[in-house]
């Protein structure tokens, strides 16, 4: 039955299941194991980057393509629910109104660009997807009157999903259900389907088609493969689950704007957790997902416990200085690439398949 859920495609590694069961239980526990707004706000965050770092490694890990606009496709989910809950009556029918709005802007553009661009050599077709996403950030920053500009837009969700509602008049094991618990197990529950849909496409026909294409796309064209039509496909469905991820993000943040969802900042953001996951598992996203935004929200806090008990001793002090939040994280990405070089995910299936 579990073989089946997952597609046939299984951890293959011991300890990459321990990894992945312990993830997924901690989210699945957070608002009761780890009660408060940022330890929530935290396990949200990783649940929409797991799709939206999953739907780029079917882009580069199985396809083989390097964009750098795929933050473009996740602005586009959320500004799809901002500019549709503003205009609209807040409800579910603003919600998936911008949903659908935003999946088929997201799908044009995508469509738009791989027929244009998917021809060209690799790097050239990267600095394309840079060039559009840059150009259509300074578009959305330039169209205050829809997109509320630098500022953003703030909106209101479906009444169920603020955090005034109660559902239920007492607590449950000590925390009281509201809006915000019900968005958390909203976004899960939609994060769960994304992924297992994302692992059914990579392990279908369609996906080993994928695969032949990254590793010989000339092989494959040359055993009838049309390699531009499975490229553009590909293109598609990774900008469709982008898009997704944005909107689930824009739900819980019940805000959106530039440097939310269309910052170059998260382009890097992905590259690095897909790296560190490691690339064409699927499963790496997951981990690199989860193990980037934890050390990205608590890194700092730790640095400070870390600091206070070595405040005498002035060489370490210096060192453990919270500001240098950002060194100590770029040192453990260094670290994690050079004992796992195909990810952890992959790296550590290849020492099971090994054994």
């Amino acid at each position: 039955m579990i073989r089946r859920l997952l597609s046939g495609d299984p951890p293959r590694s011991t300890v990459l299941a321990v990894l992945l069961v312990l993830i997924v239980a901690a989210l699945a526990a957070a608002p009761f194991l780890f009660p408060g707004p940022k330890s929530l706000a935290v396990a949200a965050k990783i649940l929409v980057f797991v799709i939206l770092v999953a739907s780029y490694d079917l882009l580069l890990g199985y396809t083989g393509i390097v964009s750098f606009a795929h933050t473009m496709f996740f602005g586009i989910g959320a500004y799809g629910v901002a500019i549709a809950s503003v205009r609209l009556e807040p409800g579910w029918t603003a919600v998936f109104s911008g949903v659908a709005g935003g999946l088929a802007v997201s799908l044009a553009f995508a469509l738009l660009i791989g027929l244009a661009s998917l021809r060209v050599r690799a790097i050239f077709y990267a600095m394309i997807t840079l060039a559009v996403a840059a150009a259509f950030q300074t578009l959305v920053s330039q169209l205050s009157d829809l997109t509320g500009g630098e500022d953003g837009l703030n909106f209101k969700v479906p009444q169920m999903l603020r955090p005034a509602f109660r559902p239920l008049s007492e607590p449950l094991f000590g925390v009281t259900i509201d809006g915000r618990i019900i968005t958390y197990y909203l976004i899960a529950a939609v994060s769960v389907v994304l992924f297992l849909m994302l692992l059914r496409i990579v392990n279908s026909p369609f996906g080993r088609v994928l695969q032949a294409i990254r590793e010989n796309p000339f092989r494959a064209e040359a055993i009838g493969y049309r390699t531009v039509l499975y490229r553009s496909l590909s293109n598609l469905l990774a900008a469709a689950f982008a898009t997704l991820a944005g909107a689930m993000y824009a739900l819980w943040l019940r805000y959106n704007g530039p440097d939310t969802s269309l910052s170059f900042e998260i382009m890097l953001n992905i590259l690095l957790m897909l790296v560190i996951g490691g690339m064409g598992t699927m499963y790496g996203a997951v981990v690199g997902a989860s193990l980037f935004v934890f050390a990205q929200s608590y890194l700092q806090d730790g640095l400070h416990v870390i600091h206070d008990a070595v405040a005498d001793v002035a060489p370490l002090a210096l060192l453990f200085e919270p500001d240098r939040w950002l060194l100590w994280l770029g040192i453990l990405f260094v670290v994690s690439v050079y004992y796992f070089p195909s990810g952890i995910a992959g790296q550590l299936r290849e020492r099971a398949r090994g054994r």
